[in-house]
Formats: C-alpha cells, structure tokens, sequence
C-alpha cells in the first residue's frame, strides 16, 4: 500500500488538455483527480456525462457555465453534484494557483 498526497503535483497540464488521473476505480464508481492550469472546455462544445459527477475544487478557482446561460463560480472548497446527461462546460480555470479537482462519477 502507497500513501499518495492529493496536493502534491508531479507535472502540470499544458496546451488545451487537463491532467485526469484515476484514483479509484470500481463497478459503478470512478473517482479521479483532475489538474487544470487555464483549460476551458472549447466555446463550441458541451460536456455531457452519462454518469453523475460530484466535483469538489480543491484549489484554485473554476466558472461552470450551463446551457440556460447560468454559471457557477467555484473557489476553493466548494462542490456541486452534475447530475447524469446535463449538458456543462468549464468556462474558467485559474493558473496561478493551479486547479485540483476531486471528481467522483456515480450511477
């Protein structure tokens, strides 16, 4: 058994994609981690999961925007459940500090 530490960084995203890393993995469950460093979803796409995901930002700050125009914006701490097929994008993820996400996708 390897004790991991969730802040601790080996390398950051660059260019358009963030760093998704698989934490745990189970019938029914996914939980990852994700970094961001400035990453947005792309102005004409919509990001929409046939899971539901609750997502805690553990550092860093975030805007999620929703299809009725309405966005939110995350700080540090803050969480919200997207439920399945609910269609999102991120808007906005800070670089200085960086982004780590906690992401759990459930049935």
């Amino acid at each position: 058994m390897r004790i991991n530490n969730i802040f601790q960084v080996e390398r950051l995203p660059v260019g358009a994609t963030e760093v998704f890393e698989t934490l745990c993995k189970d019938e029914g469950i996914h939980i990852e981690r994700i970094i961001s460093n400035e990453q947005v979803t792309p102005f004409d796409e919509w990001c929409q999961q046939k899971t539901n995901e609750f997502v805690i930002l553990l550092k860093g700050k975030a805007s999620i925007e929703f299809p009725e125009g309405r966005i939110i914006h995350l700080g540090e701490g803050d969480y919200i459940l997207i439920p399945k097929e609910l269609k999102h994008r991120v808007i906005y993820t800070s670089k200085n500090p960086h982004c780590i996400w906690l992401a759990v996708h459930f049935k």
